[in-house]
């Protein structure tokens, strides 16, 4: 599923390449294909280009809003974040590596909520943290 189908997020900060799995309110799995094109590649770090950890949060984040968005009383609000708590970086990514997302919502009401994200590469744990969002009017 493309993910453009549920974020108002666009190129260049749609940081979801594809929803492989979904379960709107409660679950979402995806991935990020890092092409090596990306722009913050060049600046970060020259010579040893790594992806920023605070976009693998937000890419975290955003898949967390499509499991969100999904859910049919909730698809015309945007989730903002809230808060992130515990967010742990265990390894390095770099171009062309693909972040295998995947998030668990928790509590949800009509508000708010909170996530747990996991993103991997190969398997092995790149960052996990845990995600509170505020729930606005588009």
């Amino acid at each position: 599923m493309d993910p453009a189908d549920l974020l108002p997020h666009r190129e260049p900060f749609l940081l979801v390449s594809e929803i492989t799995h979904l379960e709107p309110g409660l679950y979402a799995r995806g991935v990020w294909r890092l092409t090596g094109d990306e722009s913050f590649f060049a600046g970060h770090f020259p010579g040893r280009p790594t992806l920023p950890g605070v976009l693998m949060v937000e890419s975290l984040a955003q898949l967390g809003a499509c499991a969100v968005l999904a859910e049919e009383r909730f698809k015309d609000r945007l989730p903002l974040f809230g808060g992130i708590d515990r967010a742990r970086f265990r390894r390095q990514v770099v171009p062309g590596d693909t972040l295998e997302l995947e998030v668990t919502i928790g509590r949800l009401s009509a508000r708010a909520g909170t996530g747990h994200g996991e993103a991997r590469v190969g398997g092995e744990r790149a960052c996990e943290v845990d995600l509170l969002f505020v729930l606005a009017n588009r």
